[in-house]
C-alpha cells in the first residue's frame, strides 16, 4: 500500500520489496543496455561528464517509494545527483 507515494504497510515486506529489486538492479548493470547507458560517462540530471566509471544507477521513482529496477525506471546519475535526489522524484528535486 502506499500514501503519499511512500509504501507503507508490513515493514517486512517492503524490506523484501527493496531488496529483491536491488538484486534485479544487480543483474540490470551487467547488461549490455546499462553498458551502452553508462558508455558516454554523462549524468542524466546534471549533464555533467563525470565517466562511465564513476555513474550510479538511480532510480527515478525510489524502491522506497515503490519504485522497480527495470529499463524505465533507471538511468545513471553522477553520485553528486543521486545523493542530492536521496528519495524524491526528479520533479520534486527540481522544485527543492
Amino acid at each position: 500500500m502506499s500514501i503519499g507515494s511512500f509504501l507503507i504497510g508490513d515493514d517486512d515486506a517492503v524490506q523484501r520489496h527493496i531488496k529483491l529489486e536491488r538484486e534485479k538492479g544487480k543483474k540490470l548493470r551487467k547488461t549490455l543496455w546499462w553498458k551502452t547507458q553508462i558508455q558516454s560517462g554523462v549524468c542524466h540530471f546534471c549533464q555533467q561528464q563525470v565517466g562511465a566509471g564513476l555513474l550510479t544507477m538511480d532510480h527515478v521513482v525510489p524502491l522506497a517509494r515503490g519504485g522497480k529496477s527495470t529499463r524505465g525506471n533507471v538511468v545513471p546519475a553522477c553520485q553528486s545527483c543521486n545523493r542530492h535526489k536521496k528519495l524524491g522524484t526528479p520533479v520534486e528535486t527540481i522544485l527543492d
